[in-house]
């Protein structure tokens, strides 16, 4: 199964853990986990976002 970033910042933004998902999907890494949330971080860099209040 593939684990995409999409799949991962979803998670972490729901409450998951890092731990969470490495239980879930055992062949992750935790250097996945922060590989996906940097990359998603770079797509949303110069881009305006609301956060709800």
């Amino acid at each position: 199964m593939r684990v995409t970033v999409g799949m991962i910042v979803e998670a972490i933004a729901v409450g998951r853990s890092s731990a969470d998902l490495l239980a879930d999907f055992p062949y992750l890494e935790e250097e996945d986990i922060r590989e996906a949330l940097s990359f998603a971080a770079s797509l949303a860099q110069g881009r305006e976002v609301r956060l709800a209040s």
